[in-house]
């Protein structure tokens, strides 16, 4: 599951706005807006969902779960736990 915190964050590693997400993901713009303004974990349906995280895969973006180690050699971000910070 993806959360609006990494919609967002995503979105600023590739310098993109959320028109062009839209438009990679096939979906229109008030539906990224909709799901970026979810509070944890994107609400949504799960064909829109998967288009969004498909696109972003697509553009390079790995989606890291929490507590998921990441397999990729590429550079990136991560929010700590909060029993880290």
């Amino acid at each position: 599951m993806i959360t609006s915190a990494q919609m967002r964050a995503a979105r600023a590693l590739l310098g993109i706005d959320q028109k062009t997400l839209a438009q990679m993901a096939g979906l229109s713009l008030p539906t990224i807006q909709r799901m970026e303004l979810s509070r944890g974990h994107v609400r949504g349906v799960v064909d829109s969902l998967v288009k969004v995280v498909a696109a972003l895969d697509a553009a390079g973006v790995e989606l890291i779960g929490e507590r998921v180690a990441s397999g990729g050699g590429g550079r990136g971000v991560r929010l700590k736990s909060e029993e880290e910070a």
